[in-house]
C-alpha cells in the first residue's frame, strides 16, 4: 500500500520546513521561484492532495486555541477548560471550545471548522466513537501538516503529539486498595468498555489490587457500562445493572466507580436497598466534582486535578506554538492524582 504523502513527508524528503512547503504550494512569493517549483513538482508527482485542515494553515498567528471536549456531562471537562483558559489568557491567547458529543464525525467537523477559523493549534480529548473506530487520520493529518495538537485524558499511542494524563492505573489501584485496607472483600467495579483507554486502565488497576491482596477475582463483580448511559433517560438501566449485581451477590461490601456519574447511580441503588454507607458498603470514585462533594454522604474520590491538566495542556501547546524548533520532542506529562477521603468510606 502506498504511503500517503503529507506536508511533513514532502518537507523531510526535500530538506525544507513544513512552512516552506505550505507556502510554496500556495505559490507564496515569500519562497524563491526555484524552490517553489521544485516543491510543487514533487508534490504533484507523488499525488499530494491537501484536505480542509491543510488548506487552513496560515502564515500569520491568530493567538487563538481550539479546544474540543467529548461532553459537558462530566464536571471534569469543565474544570480542564477552566485551566486551559487561565493559562491562555495569561499568555494573550483566546480559547474557542467545541463539543464532539462523543461523535467521531462531529470531532472531525469541529477540527475542520476550527482550522478554517484560523486557530493556531488544538487541545482535545478523543471522543468515544473515535476510540471505538480507532480512526485517528484527521488528527494525524493535522499534525503532519503543521497544526500542533495536545491530547489530554483520552490519549492513544497511534497519535504522536504532546499529551497530558493522570496515572489512571495507579489511581484505580490506590482506590481499590483503600477499600481493601478498610476490610472490604467483595468490591464491585463500575467501569466502561475497554475501548475507552481511561476505563481500561482503571479496570486493570482494580484487578491488580484485588490480585495483590489475595482476594479472588470475580468476573460478576465487574460491570462494564456503555458510557453513553449517563443521561437522565439512561439512569434507570444503569441502576438496574447495579441492583442486579447486589441481587446476585449479597456479600458486596465495597464499590469502586470509574467516574462520579456511576457513583451517583450507585448511591441511589444503595438507598433503595437500605444499605448504610459506609457501614454496609464503602464507595469510592474518580473525579472530585460537585456530585462527590455535595452528595449525602459525601464521596471519597480520586482527585485528578483537572484544572492542572488544563493548565499543563495549554502551557505545552503555547510552548510549541512559540518555539520555532521543529525538532522539539513530544512529551507526555503525568499529573499526580490524590485520594480525598470523605464520608462514603
Amino acid at each position: 500500500m502506498r504511503n500517503k504523502i503529507t506536508l511533513k513527508k514532502i518537507a523531510q524528503e526535500l530538506n525544507v520546513s513544513i512552512s516552506t512547503v505550505s507556502k510554496s504550494l500556495k505559490d507564496s512569493h515569500e519562497i524563491g521561484k526555484e524552490t517553489r517549483e521544485r516543491i510543487k513538482v514533487y508534490a504533484k508527482s507523488h499525488g499530494y492532495r491537501p484536505n480542509s485542515i491543510a488548506l487552513s494553515l496560515k502564515n500569520r498567528k491568530t493567538k487563538t486555541i481550539g479546544v474540543i471536549i467529548p461532553d459537558v456531562v462530566h464536571y471534569f471537562f469543565a474544570l480542564v477548560v477552566n485551566g486551559i483558559e487561565q493559562v491562555a489568557r495569561k499568555n494573550g491567547y483566546n480559547v474557542v471550545v467545541a463539543l464532539s458529543n462523543e461523535s467521531f464525525e462531529k470531532e472531525v467537523v469541529n477540527m475542520e471548522t476550527l482550522a478554517d477559523s484560523l486557530i493556531d493549534g488544538f487541545i482535545l480529548s478523543l471522543s468515544k466513537e473515535t476510540l471505538k473506530k480507532q480512526d485517528y487520520y484527521h488528527i494525524n493529518e493535522s499534525i503532519n501538516q503543521g497544526m500542533p495538537v495536545v491530547l489530554f485524558d483520552r490519549v492513544v499511542s497511534e497519535i504522536e503529539c504532546d499529551k497530558v494524563i493522570v496515572n489512571d492505573f495507579k489511581g484505580a489501584y490506590d482506590a481499590t486498595k483503600l477499600l481493601i485496607d478498610k476490610g472490604r472483600e467483595n468490591i464491585l467495579l463500575l467501569t466502561t468498555e475497554d475501548y475507552i483507554n481511561v476505563g481500561r486502565l482503571r479496570t486493570q488497576g482494580y484487578i491488580k489490587a484485588i490480585q495483590d491482596n489475595g482476594l479472588p477475582l470475580e468476573n460478576h463483580l465487574i460491570i462494564k457500562v456503555e458510557d453513553s448511559k449517563v443521561s437522565e433517560d439512561d439512569f434507570p438501566e444503569l441502576e438496574n445493572s447495579i441492583a442486579e449485581a447486589f441481587n446476585k451477590n449479597d456479600k458486596i461490601d465495597g464499590i469502586f466507580a470509574v467516574n462520579e456519574i456511576f457513583a451517583g447511580a450507585a448511591l441511589r441503588v444503595l438507598r433503595g436497598l437500605k444499605k448504610a454507607i459506609p457501614k454496609d458498603v464503602g464507595l469510592i470514585c474518580f473525579t472530585d466534582g460537585l456530585i462527590s462533594k455535595y452528595s449525602y454522604p459525601s464521596l471519597t474520590t480520586v482527585k485528578q486535578h483537572a484544572e492542572e491538566i488544563g493548565k499543563a495542556a495549554a502551557g505545552k501547546l503555547i510552548e510549541r506554538l512559540e518555539n520555532d524548533n521543529e525538532d522539539l520532542k513530544y512529551e507526555q506529562k503525568v499529573i499526580k492524582s490524590v485520594i480525598i477521603e470523605r464520608e462514603s468510606t
